[in-house]
């Protein structure tokens, strides 16, 4: 049997191209950036510095990569973060998870209420000052807990954990498991909890990246460099950058010398921190992916 083709006019054909030409422009304006990074990483800093390094790698080099791992504040900041992104993520889990399978049950009582509370929490917040005030009172002041505790629980992922709940877990498993003699206590971990795979992947995700990148938090309330997180000694070394525009003094010999393997020393270390903060978000993300997009869309659409 022979399909009849329909033929595109010249208008599709013009209208296609178009469209090629500025998402192939997107795609470079989008990529061309991480790329330079990782050739930057490869190169020598000095080529870098002086703009040489456009396509490739100039003067091949591994040295901002062994001074990296060779820093030990570089790898303490970094064992501080994969402890702070750890713990971070167990309770927002442990805070989020039962607080929006209790606001997707609707035999609860003070459902509304709270959800207008949290809801509130969005578009009003007490401010930086107040907030720092209230940490610093309940004695978490450098410390872990003042990155962990104060945002666990996130409204928005409260909002699409809610909707998955309400959308994925039937009144009649409920009710089934009621005449069986189960509480909402044991229902939540015994069954919801293992049917809540996706959402609580979306959970991890959501709530790594955002502590995993957070530099903010650490620049308010921790104090003691030992505790910084990677995010924040990332910060240190691309504002060693900015000491030529800062020095307004007469230099002497050693100071300038000093000076000088600072900036060479951030010059090779930025780059390659970068691509090496980056890696743990970049090998949890493929595994989730699927379970990210199931995520967006129930909040999207179902919310």
């Amino acid at each position: 049997m022979e399909r009849n083709h329909i033929g595109r006019s010249r208008g599709d054909v013009i209208f296609d191209g178009i469209i090629l030409v500025v998402l192939t422009v997107i795609f470079l304006l989008v990529a061309y950036p991480l790329y330079f990074v990782i050739i930057s990483s490869f190169s020598d800093p000095i080529a870098v510095a002086g703009g040489k390094v456009v396509l490739a790698p100039i003067g091949f080099t591994l040295d901002g990569y062994k001074e990296v791992f060779g820093t030990n504040t570089v790898m303490r900041s970094f064992a501080n973060s994969l402890l702070y992104t750890f713990v971070g993520v167990c309770i927002n889990l442990m805070v989020t998870l039962p607080t929006s399978y209790a606001l997707s049950r609707p035999d609860f009582v003070l459902r509304k209420p709270v959800l207008v509370f949290y809801l509130i929490t969005m578009f009003i917040g007490g401010g930086m000052i107040p907030t720092y005030l209230v940490v610093r009172d309940t004695g978490l002041l450098n410390t872990m807990w003042a990155l962990v505790i104060p945002g666990a629980l996130g409204t928005f992922n409260m909002i699409v954990a809610r909707t998955f709940y309400t959308t994925n877990i039937p009144l009649e498993l409920m009710e089934a498991a009621k005449l069986d003699g189960c509480g909402n206590t044991r229902f939540f971990f015994n069954i919801v909890l293992p049917l809540s795979g996706a959402i609580t992947a979306i959970m991890v995700l959501y709530y790594g990246v955002g502590h995993w990148n957070s530099y903010f938090s650490a620049l308010i309330y921790i104090s003691d460099r030992d505790k910084w997180p990677l995010q924040m000694e990332l910060r240190n070394i691309l504002l060693l950058n900015a000491i030529n525009a800062q020095v307004n003094r007469v230099l002497t010999a050693e100071q300038l010398r000093e000076k000088e393997r600072l900036e060479a020393l951030a010059e090779m270390m930025k780059y390659s921190l970068i691509i090496i903060s980056s890696i743990p978000v970049l090998v949890i993300y493929p595994f989730v992916q699927k379970h990210f997009v199931k995520g967006v869309m129930i909040g999207s659409i179902k919310g």
